[in-house]
């Protein structure tokens, strides 16, 4: 990562110019790199020919902006993480999980279930790789007062004693084979760290919201060298407060171009530190619709775009929950289910 100092040796930056871009986040070229010319203008207080140049010195030190080989692309692809739901049915549904360096967006009615894939994914975020974690962190961006600390501790009590043993291991709580899950002193200190390595914030409105998302790309950006590096970024909801504050069709061209950059801001947390970002979605009821499910995702084309993957959740009988992919670059649509217990997600 280059610091302040680094950042010197790009043309047009003082040590002044360096600080400011150092306290905004831009603690390295790759996020310079990325950056527009009046994004950087304004961060900065620089001209935005003078932020253009620097921007390329940036792109050309990081070797960012060139075309590259199909073969490097599968590259990098081979670096992608998968992150399990925990439910086997979901993982295959979605080519084996929740992938890093994507927007996968999790949209549904109330009491669908959205807010329970984003607690069971901050909890398998930190399990060991072999049983569908990637060994991180996760950051949890709550605009409706839905994160709760109590049912963090039932998703990670939910686990099989074989899985809680080996991330008991992997958090340093017990030895290789001394692990024991029926430890109650075990148990509740896995949960405590399970909840350390959750850095939660509560959006009061959008503007909060897209603060948080550029504190939440310095945040993943430091702890790349960390133990558990951030690995998950969830927003709960993604949409909430910017359609409770621009209201009617004179606030519709506003609220998407500030839609838009927060998930160009997600999007750039995903891809430069190899990050899952999984947004949940409110639903509203299209009336034109004769056939079908009349239930559609708000957002507009811009999210639709953005999003990597869409899933559906429908509620079912009970406590299960259709789950339907309704699109994916490289998977067929198709429909799981899964129940929503005390435990967590669990198979049908």
């Amino acid at each position: 990562m280059a610091t302040s100092e680094d950042l010197e040796e790009l043309p047009g930056v003082g040590p002044a110019t360096a600080e400011k871009l150092k306290e905004n986040g831009f603690d390295g070229y790759q996020g310079i790199a990325v950056a527009s010319p009046g994004e950087l203008s304004n961060t900065a207080d620089i001209g935005e020919s003078s932020a253009a140049d620097i921007i390329q010195a940036a792109r050309e030190a990081a070797d960012i902006g060139g075309f590259k080989s199909g073969a490097a692309v599968l590259e990098r692809r081979e670096q992608i993480g998968k992150l399990t739901w925990g439910v086997d049915e979901v993982d295959e549904l979605l080519g084996g999980g929740v992938e890093t360096q994507s927007i996968t967006e999790v949209y549904g009615e109330f009491g669908a279930g959205k807010s329970q894939v984003t607690h069971q994914l901050a909890v398998t975020v930190q399990l060991p790789k072999e049983h569908g974690g990637l060994e991180g962190s996760a950051i949890f961006v709550d605009s409706e007062d839905t994160f709760r600390p109590e049912r963090i501790d039932q998703m990670v009590r939910g686990h099989e004693d074989e899985v809680l043993a080996d991330a008991m291991e992997l958090h340093g709580i017990a030895e290789e084979g001394e692990a024991d899950p029926t430890d109650e002193s075990l148990l509740e200190e896995l949960v405590e760290r399970f909840l350390d390595n959750i850095h939660v914030a509560k959006a009061f409105n959008s503007n909060h919201q897209i603060l948080l998302a550029e504190k939440a790309k310095e945040i993943a950006s430091e702890s790349q060298d960390d133990e558990f590096p951030v690995r998950l970024l969830c927003v709960d909801s993604l949409t909430a407060h910017f359609r409770a504050e621009y209201v009617g069709r004179g606030e519709l061209a506003e609220r998407q171009q500030k839609l838009n950059k927060h998930l160009h801001d997600l999007m750039r947390v995903g891809d430069l530190n190899n990050t899952a970002v999984v947004v949940t979605n409110q639903v509203a009821s299209n009336p034109d619709s004769f056939f079908g499910d009349p239930t559609q995702p708000i957002g507009g084309n811009i999210l639709g775009h953005t999003s990597t993957f869409r899933v559906y959740l429908k509620k079912s009988k009970g406590d299960k929950r259709i789950v339907k992919l309704v699109d994916a670059p490289n998977l067929p649509d198709g429909e799981a289910v899964m129940r929503v217990e005390e435990g967590g997600l669990m198979d049908e």
